[in-house]
């Protein structure tokens, strides 16, 4: 991912992709000692390549390195100065940066234990299915895919890993961090009673400019547009499915149930790119349960990544920079402000893929979810091109395949 603007990381004003750019150190996470699966020594450290070496792709590198048990031992981007720079980053020998459509495989070739898969969406499902065929354990962005085809594709990925004793992780930092975990643990409980409906919403201020301005010199160039690919509806799934997807894990994690059918809306109001900037979706999930759901990446002034959950007895509402509680008739719950879950939610992540690996836990709990709530967004996204109602039967019936011309680009 690229990082376009940098802001403040003011909780209360800050976006994920702000954060990112005012982020320079990690918190400290307790190492765990590698076993002899990773080397001839208990001392051993995992060896793991890196495919996407963008903003975000070099960030969570850094912070696997600061983790202390892990070795980056290749890199992987199309485009040369970026495997360049992060191999320079993370003194990976020229030998072992990859680039091209078809790095990722002379990647995969390497003495590799691990790999982490940060580039555009788009690529996810195949570079993960190559690398739990190629024997390697898998550390993998959201969202999983762009199309329903591709979220199945993680799926099966996920569960060869699971056969052939690999671990497989989806880097959801809301799902990684304590005080989330024991907000759904109420829902789940029942101590907010029966829900009745969801409020979710993912705002940010305008996005992405400066990729439309480079973008417009060129629309169709399909390196140009790999460039900006996060304003290309095809490459990232839009936004409802690249960013949105934050505020839709948790509505699917609270309810732990995927939605029966979306009715939406939406456009681009900031001229640029082939994504849209607004969304609003109205869906209906199990037992008559409503996610009313709404963002926005243009405008200014108000950023907020919500899920809000009315029970009859109790309301749970968290928020991704900000305030995370439940209250209910009786008792409640405060995990008070969450100022760098962007940051703590990956090292926990990194920490536990580590610490799967070492123990040799494939069970890969993060997968299914994942892949509920990546169709959870596509449903929505479909709804909303549509301007009417989609069911989730008729979505998975459809199948339909984002189709991006890789034959233009360099093998």
């Amino acid at each position: 991912m690229n990082t376009p603007t940098s802001q403040s990381p003011n909780p209360a004003t800050v976006t994920r992709r702000g954060f990112l750019a005012s982020t320079t150190a990690a918190a400290g996470v307790t190492l765990i000692s590698p076993r002899t699966a990773f080397g001839s020594t208990s001392n051993s450290k995992v060896t793991i390549g890196l495919v996407g070496c963008g903003g975000r792709g070099r960030w969570i590198a850094d912070l696997f390195y600061k983790h202390g048990g892990y070795e980056i031992a290749g890199v992987h981007d199309y485009f040369p100065e970026k495997a360049d720079a992060a191999g320079k980053q993370f003194n990976v020998p020229e030998a072992h940066r990859f680039t091209g459509l078809d790095g990722h495989k002379r990647l995969l070739e390497q003495k590799l234990d691990a790999v982490m898969i940060i580039s555009p969406p788009y690529f996810h499902p195949t570079q993960a299915a190559d690398a739990v065929e190629a024997g390697k354990h898998v550390y993998l962005a959201k969202p999983i895919a762009v199309d329903v085809p591709g979220c199945l594709s993680v799926e099966e990925s996920g569960r060869r890993a699971t056969a052939k004793k690999q671990c497989f992780l989806v880097d959801f930092q809301t799902r990684a961090h304590p005080a989330y975990q024991e907000v759904v643990r109420w829902v789940h409980t029942g101590k907010i009673g029966r829900v009745l409906t969801v409020e979710s919403n993912y705002q940010t201020s305008t996005m992405f400019a400066g990729m439309g301005e480079q973008l417009a010199k060129n629309p169709q160039d399909p390196e140009l547009r790999l460039r900006c690919w996060a304003i290309d509806r095809i490459l990232s799934g839009d936004v409802i499915t690249e960013q949105n997807i934050h505020a839709q894990d948790v509505v699917t994690w609270m309810l732990d149930a995927a939605p029966i059918q979306a009715v939406g809306t939406g456009g681009n109001a900031r001229g640029f790119g082939t994504c849209w900037d607004h969304f609003s979706v109205i869906y209906t999930f199990p037992n008559d349960v409503i996610n009313t759901f709404n963002s926005k990446q243009v405008g200014a002034a108000y950023d907020d990544i919500l899920c809000r959950v009315y029970g009859t007895e109790g309301t749970a509402d968290t928020h991704y920079f900000g305030e995370v509680w439940v209250k209910s008739k009786s008792d409640g719950f405060n995990g008070g402000k969450l100022a760098n879950l962007y940051m703590d939610g990956a090292v926990n992540n990194i920490a536990t893929f580590h610490k799967n690996m070492v123990a040799g836990d494939c069970s890969n709990p993060t997968v299914p979810p994942s892949v509920r709530s990546n169709l959870t967004t596509i449903l929505g996204r479909s709804a909303a091109y549509s301007n009417g109602v989609v069911t989730w039967a008729d979505m998975i019936k459809k199948a339909e395949k984002l189709e991006f011309p890789l034959k233009s680009l360099k093998a």
